[in-house]
């Protein structure tokens, strides 16, 4: 299976904040989650990587091309959705339409008109009066119009109602079942990456702290529930993020065969990917069980 992204040892100084060495690698035939809380850097990795921002140092390989050498060729065979749009609000979206086509030797018209349908979208419309899900599928429109083979979406379904997310994400698995395609998709609705995502890679404070198989983290963390009294010290380093009432207590583990074997009279639950990022994450990971 051939490598469409690899970030290498990436560096990004601001005054107030600063990517750390991060490095990561998507395969094609992926769609890999990006999470994080707000703050945690996804944006900035995005606009890095596109070269919308400069870095300090590192290395950007998409299809095993180097994005300081052959950024021209790169960006014709990417589909680019950011939160921020990037639109000029008074043009429509046909003249917008213009102006990014022109960017593109792959553009399809047909299928452009295709999207503008499906979605109804009015081409003589301003950019300005669109709403925020309305944004967002003639963001996609344009992303899907030039034979993108890597998509990469920042926050795509932030602010939009059930609904719409839902239509999105259908778009994304009508796009991959294409093959030989892949998407990066960050967002803060870990949700949206339970019913889609393949890869989920964390950061924290500009450090990637892991790139994994989805499935293999659902099935390896386990929300745990038992009566707090009956906790013995061995079982102690393996639950986190411990909470307790007069009820009984509430962690995550994942080692949960181990606590089975420790607790055996405790509840196992399927943890949620927000469940297993907050216990990565600093402020999230030390809160672990202790005895008054």
């Amino acid at each position: 299976m051939d490598t469409i992204l690899e970030v290498q040892k990436l560096n990004k100084h601001y005054k107030n904040f600063s990517l750390h060495d991060v490095s990561f690698a998507l395969p094609e035939g992926c769609i890999a989650g990006f999470i994080g809380v707000n703050g945690a850097g996804k944006t900035t990795v995005l606009k890095t990587i596109l070269g919308l921002a400069s870095k300090s140092s590192g290395s950007i390989r998409f299809f095993g091309l180097d994005m300081d050498t052959e950024k021209n060729r790169i960006k014709e065979r990417l589909g680019i959705v950011l939160d921020s749009g990037g639109f000029y609000d008074d043009l429509s979206l046909s003249q917008m339409k213009a102006l990014v086509a022109a960017s593109y030797s792959t553009w399809d018209e047909t299928e452009f008109q295709r999207y503008l349908e499906r979605f109804s979208l009015n081409p003589k419309q301003k950019i300005r009066t669109l709403s925020k899900g309305m944004r967002m599928k003639y963001a996609l429109a344009l992303a899907l119009s030039h034979k993108a083979e890597f998509l990469i979406m920042d926050e795509p379904t932030g602010g939009l109602d059930p609904l719409i997310r839902r239509q999105l994400l259908n778009i994304l698995r009508e796009y991959m079942d294409k093959g030989g395609r892949g998407v990066f998709f960050s967002t803060h609705i870990t949700s949206d990456l339970d019913r889609l995502a393949d890869l989920l890679v964390l950061i924290d404070h500009g450090k990637i702290i892991f790139q994994e198989n989805k499935d293999a983290l659902l099935e390896r963390y386990k929300i745990v529930k038992g009566d707090a009294g009956k906790i013995p010290r061995a079982a102690l380093p393996l639950l986190r993020n411990y909470s307790a009432t007069a009820f009984g207590f509430t962690a995550i583990t994942d080692q949960p065969e181990e606590v089975q074997r420790l607790l055996p009279d405790v509840i196992l639950e399927r943890a949620s990917i927000e469940d297993i990022m907050l216990c990565n994450i600093e402020g999230g990971k030390d809160h672990d069980a202790s005895i008054a």
